[in-house]
């Protein structure tokens, strides 16, 4: 009896030795997916992103813009956040700061480059991508591919008739308010978003988790954040171009404004861009996509993305999306079309991805601020690091003095 249970005891350990050797890769994958964000890794995995998972490529344009240097500015000594005063340089130190870059009147003024990161190495956007994701629906739509925001996501993607994105148009999407049961906390291991890097760790494709979720609100009437309502976004995109994100945004977006370096988008088993999170870009490239949002889409001389998209991707279109204390949003900031603005903005608005990857646009000040981060800090103290982060900004924009006409299209 003794030899036979020994006996199958050595059999579920040989299976258990061959099931882990065929799906080596996967559960090293999953290994480094759950360590991703911890304190001793997190700046290093978000400079090589690309090492940890399959990518598309971005190809550097052949004409690339290198926008003027003057390194002459100085940040503030102090800011002002949450009633405290916070030296700058702490800041950086305590948000891990690896690059910030600020471009006044089309030229860099400040350019800082810290732990490891270089002017040529790519780093994670995380929901930065969002943005990109925003401006080429935007291009979609003035192509004539998509025919109107006011579409159904099913009008694109029938797959999803039954599912939590059926009656739920792409405006609701663009607008974070699909009203689609999502929860993004982070720190929370059971959490929906952590289940997604789960599940994409083991080679799942985004399509079958977005396929997976469910309504819980009418569409259309609360803002709160789903991050898979822009993945479905670039299923459309997909969809709607006949393109995969990777190329449509090297013809449309890449090439024309000049993108320095190569680039890279996360991809599923089916060669699907992680839409909602999985750019990876250099800080220059990054300035260059927030110069092209301040002024408006025109990138010196030539209409890149619509002015009009533009407006209306900064417009709080509805009382869920206002700023502050709002019983139809979860959030504290003002959402527009995959942008954030916050609160006494003067007409600012944001990029932003977690663990604090922010492209802020101040147009009546000409400003572009790009800081990218691994800000380990963002796990247990979102919502101050967040703040913070803003009263950052805003205490650099207080160092320019306003345009006597905001918003000016480049000549």
């Amino acid at each position: 009896m003794l030899n036979k249970i020994l006996k199958l005891i050595g059999i579920i350990i040989l299976l258990l030795f061959v099931i882990a050797v065929f799906n080596y890769e996967k559960i090293n994958k999953l290994r480094k997916v759950v360590s991703l964000f911890e304190k001793e890794n997190i700046v290093e995995n978000f400079l090589h992103m690309e090492d940890i998972n399959e990518t598309s490529n971005l190809i550097k344009s052949p004409s690339p813009t290198r926008l003027p240097v003057n390194l002459t500015h100085q940040l503030p000594i102090d800011f002002s956040s949450n009633g405290k005063t916070i030296d700058v340089q702490d800041f950086i130190d305590h948000s891990m700061t690896t690059g910030l870059m600020i471009i006044h009147k089309d030229t860099i003024i400040l350019e800082n480059y810290t732990r490891g990161l270089t002017p040529e190495t790519t780093h994670i956007s995380w929901s930065m991508a969002k943005s990109f994701i925003s401006g080429m629906i935007g291009i979609a739509i003035e192509e004539g591919k998509i025919k109107s925001i006011q579409d159904q996501i099913t009008d694109y993607l029938p797959q999803f008739k039954g599912t939590g994105y059926e009656g739920v148009t792409i405006k609701n999407a663009l607008e974070m308010s699909s009203g689609v049961g999502f929860n993004e906390d982070y720190s929370d291991f059971n959490s929906d978003i952590n289940r997604f890097g789960r599940y994409f760790a083991l080679g799942q494709s985004f399509e079958k988790f977005a396929l997976s979720l469910k309504n819980t609100r009418k569409p259309g009437t609360f803002n709160h954040y789903v991050s898979i309502d822009t993945q479905v976004l670039g299923m459309v995109l997909k969809k709607a171009t006949g393109k995969s994100i990777t190329q449509f945004m090297q013809n449309k977006i890449w090439n024309p404004i000049g993108m320095e370096d190569d680039a890279q988008w996360i991809i599923d088993e089916d060669g699907m861009e992680l839409a909602l999170g999985g750019l990876n870009a250099t800080l220059r490239d990054y300035g260059k996509y927030g110069l092209l949002y301040l002024h408006e889409g025109n990138w010196f001389g030539n209409q890149i993305i619509s002015q009009n998209w533009v407006k209306q991707s900064i417009t709080m279109d509805g009382p869920h999306l206002q700023p502050g204390i709002n019983q139809f949003s979860s959030n504290d900031l003002g959402y527009g079309l995959q942008w954030w603005i916050p609160q006494e903005a003067d007409g600012a608005f944001l990029a932003s991805g977690i663990y604090n990857q922010h492209i802020y646009i101040q147009p009546n000040r000409d400003l572009v601020i790009v800081k990218l981060s691994g800000n380990y800090h963002f796990k247990t103290n979102k919502d101050l690091e967040k703040s913070q982060h803003i009263d950052f900004f805003k205490s650099i924009v207080e160092q320019f003095p306003k345009n006597i006409i905001a918003n000016k299209t480049v000549e």
